[in-house]
């Protein structure tokens, strides 16, 4: 094994620490979260992070047995129009500065990992392994994406909302 797949391993492991850490941070966000929606959402994307996490421990595992990076087909995050959901629509978030501050941190959480995936992207000379660092990084850019709409609904309308 080179040090550039040594350099990789450590650049992978960084990751899984990231994936580990937001999903515990959006599976507090959805404790903390009384609002149906935003319990929702944080749930959904601490199930997201933990999706990422086992991708990336497989991936560390075929490098490392192997040298062979692995497919990653990518997921959606399947989220409900928030008018779909009973009850949720015309309600004022009650804790609007918290959950304004919870949101905040999620933004940097996902693009730090959109930041992360791009560059190992680059990095990555083999195009198994740039699909899925790409695919990664899309993924977590479209979770940057609705927790930014969601940011100016709650903190400008006082509604969870993340439709654009």
């Amino acid at each position: 094994m080179s040090n550039q797949d040594l350099n990789l391993l450590d650049a992978i492991q960084i990751a899984m620490d990231a994936e580990q850490k937001a999903a515990a941070f959006y599976a507090d966000a959805a404790h903390k979260t009384v609002y149906p929606l935003g319990h929702r959402l944080f749930e959904q994307l601490a199930e997201f992070e933990r999706h990422h996490y086992s991708k990336l421990a497989a991936l560390e595992t075929s490098l490392r047995d192997e040298g062979a990076f692995i497919g990653y087909e990518g997921k959606e995050l399947s989220l409900p129009a928030p008018s779909e959901v009973e009850g949720a629509s015309g309600i004022e978030e009650p804790e609007k500065r918290s959950a304004v501050g919870i949101i905040t941190l999620a933004i940097d959480v996902e693009r730090e990992a959109e930041k992360r995936y791009t560059t190992l992207a680059e990095q990555t000379t083999d195009p198994v392994g740039q699909s899925m660092f790409k695919q990664l990084a899309e993924e977590e850019h479209i979770h940057y994406r609705i927790l930014s709409n969601l940011y100016w609904n709650v903190n400008n309308r006082g509604v969870w909302d993340w439709s654009e």
